[in-house]
């Protein structure tokens, strides 16, 4: 392949008009929306008309009149359709973290007697954090983590499982985990099931519903572009709605939060797993940039990533060979997210020598360097420029600089 090739499979691809909806510098490839979605056209301007508009005249009255009350609901019913799942099942609220804790607690709560959340150790941190979290809280005879290596989860589930908690794209490595296989087995064996989709909304087809899944979390600023720190949202199957109290009963978890009741009555639908005031602006953010998701199927987005990652892991293969680079994400496409991992001694200062070559991914410990495909903006020439830029680092060996040696907090 050539820069010619990438340019001609760009000007044949449908989804390259949407790029130009995203404010991207020109030179600049981002290879990082895994971790946090570029700026969208028209969020500033969405934000800064409920700034000036809706809270700057309308005041309290907003939360009527522009339907911000309605919010959690409204924008949960727009992130539905990318997860696979029907209407009154996804509410937009919290973080993904907070989420977590509210489905441990609750699949605790359904399953008397069951005491194990299961999991594997190269799961994202956070969901293991909660589970260690809620043990403390509750005490280990009432709330245990047991991990399972990722081939193994299926024969690791038990009639003390109470709850399966996985990552379905690895953050690390980008493997898929087979989301309908796992929930059967959990399922005959009594247990339930909560996939953390944070690496897969937007960038690769979920069928929650589809496959029966009881419970899932994702968050909103990764590839649905929300921006930094945007609401998380919460799936629950509509089966299981009513079958207990999440213990964070905040006032707009309430059936009727404006009869001001001193004792908690849970709505009857999703609203049940809200807790407090949304973060107004943030969510009118999210919501704007989801726009762009009503003009995109699916397939295609898929298609493309796959597209995308086939050509990077191939250039660099073929470019980079005998430089020290070891392929950390599944080869096979169909057990790969749309992110592209590589490992490598020097991975870090690597990563930042390429990040100064305007070409930004990221890293995560011990030695692995991470690139994210986001099809709605990445074209195939950013691929092609990307591995070149690369070539050039690792030629020159201006990794070597001190500067690209000293470690940051933030990876």
């Amino acid at each position: 392949m050539t820069r010619a090739d990438a340019q001609d499979l760009d000007a044949r691809d449908p989804l390259a008009p949407l790029r130009d909806e995203f404010i991207l510098e020109e030179g600049l490839i981002y290879l990082d929306g895994n971790s946090l979605g570029p700026l969208q056209k028209g969020v500033s301007e969405r934000v800064a008309q409920a700034i000036a508009q809706e809270w700057g005249r309308d005041l309290i009255s907003s939360w009527s009149k522009n339907g911000w009350f309605d919010l959690p609901r409204r924008i949960g019913e727009k992130i539905a359709p990318l997860v696979g799942a029907g209407p009154g099942q996804v509410v937009v609220a919290d973080g993904t973290s907070i989420n977590i804790f509210k489905v441990l607690a609750a699949a605790l709560g359904m399953q008397p007697g069951r005491t194990r959340i299961l999991s594997e150790p190269g799961n994202f941190p956070t969901d293991l954090y909660m589970v260690q979290g809620m043990t403390e809280l509750l005490g280990s005879e009432n709330c245990e983590l047991v991990l399972a290596e990722e081939d193994g989860i299926a024969e690791a589930i038990d009639d003390t499982t109470a709850l399966v908690i996985l990552t379905q794209v690895n953050f690390r490595s980008g493997r898929v985990h087979d989301m309908a296989a796992i929930t059967q087995a959990a399922h005959e064996k009594g247990a339930l099931v909560c996939w953390d989709l944070c690496h897969s909304t937007g960038a690769l087809p979920v069928d929650l519903d589809g496959c029966g899944a009881d419970f899932a979390v994702g968050c909103g600023y990764k590839y649905l572009n929300g921006g930094p720190g945007a609401p998380a949202y919460i799936y629950v199957a509509e089966r299981h709605q009513k079958s207990v109290i999440q213990p964070l009963s905040g006032w707009h978890g309430h059936a009727a939060p404006f009869d001001f009741d001193t004792e908690y009555r849970p709505a009857d639908t999703v609203n049940r797993y809200l807790c407090g005031t949304q973060p107004v602006l943030s969510m009118l953010a999210l919501e704007q940039s989801l726009e762009i998701w009503s003009r995109v199927d699916m397939a295609d987005v898929r298609k493309k990533s796959v597209a995308l990652c086939e050509m990077f892991i191939a250039l660099v293969e073929a470019r980079c060979a005998d430089m020290g680079f070891a392929l950390v994400s599944p080869r096979a496409s169909d057990q790969r997210g749309s992110q592209v991992a590589f490992a490598h001694e020097a991975g870090y200062a690597i990563m930042q020598a390429l990040i100064a070559a305007r070409v930004v991914g990221d890293f995560r410990a011990p030695d692995v360097m991470r690139f994210g495909f986001t099809p709605l903006y990445t074209r195939y020439v950013d691929v092609w420029d990307a591995v070149d830029r690369l070539v050039t680092v690792l030629e020159s060996k201006a990794y070597e600089n001190a500067d690209f040696q000293l470690r940051a907090a933030i990876t």
